[in-house]
This record gives structure tokens, C-alpha cells and sequence, in this order.
């Protein structure tokens, strides 16, 4: 009957702490089907270091879309803290 299972999988997201962060590809649209999951309070350095682990040492900047930046997109580094369903498009060296 599926009764409440909506209201146990939003309580069980805030209850660990978990956010979905989706990517982008230069010149295509985010792919929503797909996203990372993170801790709250997830930098961009631990987004990259999810894609893949030499991503960090190539890093240039990243492009952000979503509630934790000031700007749609916005221009951020490593240090900048993520929020839940941004979307991230990094640039390499």
C-alpha cells in the first residue's frame, strides 16, 4: 500500500545528512538522471575527488548552479560548500 514511504525517504535524507549534486558537461544541459551523493557540507574538493581522484590536481575553477551561490552560474574553487540538487561543471588546467 506504500503508505508513508515518501515522508520515511525524506526523513532518512535529512536523517544522514545526504545532499545529490548533479553535473555538467561544457555545452550540454545537466543530467538529472544521474547524481552524486555527498554528506552535507560537502566542498567542491570532495566533488572532485568523487569524480575521480586526479581531478583535484587539474583543477582550474568550477562553475556552480543552485541555492548555495549568489550568482547563476557562479565561478567558485575548491573551498566553496555545497548545497543539495546544485549542479557543478568543472574546469580544468
Amino acid at each position: 500500500m506504500k503508505l508513508n514511504l515518501d515522508y520515511l525517504l525524506e526523513t532518512l535524507w535529512e536523517y544522514l545528512a545526504l545532499i545529490c549534486i548533479y553535473t555538467k558537461k561544457r555545452g550540454e544541459r545537466p543530467d538529472f538522471g544521474d547524481a552524486i551523493i555527498m554528506r552535507r557540507a560537502a566542498t567542491v574538493e570532495h566533488v572532485c575527488h568523487r569524480i575521480h581522484r586526479t581531478l583535484v590536481g587539474q583543477f582550474k575553477y568550477a562553475l556552480v548552479w543552485g541555492t548555495s551561490t549568489k550568482y547563476s552560474p557562479q565561478r567558485v574553487g575548491l573551498t566553496h560548500i555545497m548545497e543539495h540538487e546544485d549542479v557543478i561543471q568543472v574546469v580544468k588546467k
